[in-house]
């Protein structure tokens, strides 16, 4: 087998490695089954209880109460941008959006494309370094929804609380720190996800929505589009993302095993906490995007002090076994993703190459 990098990309993403190998080693045919992963029917009995199994997991994992249906769905978060306010807003009622950078300013334009969708709060002025504090949100109260975006894999923030909207029911896209540490599910209206970085391979999307919420969704939506008709179906409408739903669950399983997400989230702030101190410690040569009490465990972009020395930087890690590494260019530098799966003897080394790089050309 070929030696893998260390891949920092920010999605689709590293994936635990006992996850790759079982579906490595069962990919010909599933246990007791003799046809591929790949091959079942969305319809059988086989895959039933691997969609069932990963709601299981779910609900265990996020103290998920029978209170909230959860979808796996297609289009990823993108998608959600429009389903979450073509479902879930009410007429004349509009609904507030955090901007904290560009996925949030996305779902902000496209819930302008079915009503009024206002601003509560922004860092953009301030190149979307720092997360809004709770006293900045201006929120309606009679909004249909408050929608945040919990983590910024472009400029690397992340709330480190869940805004307080009171009556109105929140929504937040988790899509980039996903399971990445514990959650309250419970203040929540409508969760959702990609689940190319921290869940599972590109292709498929999970919605945990509160079950009252339900009774907004217009009868006139486009079935593929209707929250309340995928909950019925139970999210097998039409054929599902089968093999990526497959994935998920395995990596469920990994996290369930290693004790959960409090053991998610001790692993990844160690991880941050090793990379953040190395930017911290090196007198300025490398600089952080976020402010400090903004920053991400999960995707951490940096600055050198010139163009050249990040291309030089960039060229160096390529091939000394480090890939992903080029930062968003609306931010430029280099950015490291450090998801769940990502190891910690991958920060160490990495750690190692940004000491060594700043001896020889600082």
């Amino acid at each position: 087998m070929t030696k893998r990098v260390y891949n920092f990309s920010a999605g689709p993403a590293v994936l635990p490695v006992p996850v790759l190998e079982e579906i490595q080693q069962n990919l010909m045919s599933l246990p007791g089954v003799g046809m591929s992963v790949l091959e079942i029917s969305h319809r059988s009995g086989t895959f039933q209880q691997i969609i069932d199994e990963a709601d299981t997991l779910f609900r265990k994992l996020l103290s998920v109460s029978d209170d909230y249906e959860i979808l796996f769905l297609q289009g990823g978060a993108t998608m959600q941008f429009s389903m979450v306010p073509a479902n879930l807003m009410i007429p004349d009622k509009g609904a507030d959006y955090v901007l904290t950078g560009t996925w949030s300013q996305k779902a902000l334009k496209e819930a302008k494309k079915v009503g009024t969708a206002r601003t509560s709060a922004s860092s953009e002025k301030e190149g979307f370094n720092r997360i809004p504090a709770q006293g900045e949100l201006e929120i309606n109260p009679s909004s249909s929804y408050l929608h945040y975006t919990s983590n910024n894999t472009i400029f690397g923030t992340e709330f480190d609380y869940v805004p307080d909207a009171g009556s109105v029911p929140l929504v937040v896209d988790v899509s980039s720190d996903f399971l990445s540490r514990p959650f309250d599910v419970a203040r929540h209206g409508l969760i959702y996800a990609g689940a190319q970085k921290n869940v599972g391979p590109a292709g498929v999307t999970v919605v945990l929505i509160r079950k009252d919420l339900l009774e907004r969704v217009p009868a006139n939506l486009p079935t593929m589009m209707d929250y309340g008709e995928m909950a019925k179906g139970k999210s097998l409408l039409n054929t599902p993302p089968t093999f990526c739903i497959y994935a998920v669950g395995l990596v469920l399983k990994w996290i369930d095993s290693l004790g959960g997400l409090a053991e998610m989230e001790k692993r990844n702030i160690e991880k941050a906490q090793l990379l953040y101190s190395a930017i911290d410690g090196s007198s300025g040569y490398y600089r952080g995007h976020a402010k400090t009490e903004s920053r991400s465990r999960m995707n951490i972009p940096f600055r050198l002090p010139s163009e050249d020395l990040e291309k030089k930087f960039l060229k160096e890690a390529t091939a000394a076994g480090f890939d992903g590494l080029k930062g968003h260019r609306s931010v430029g530098g280099l950015r490291a993703s450090i998801y769940n799966a990502f190891p910690k003897e991958g920060v160490e080394a990495l750690v190692s190459f940004m000491k060594e790089f700043q001896t020889t050309n600082g």
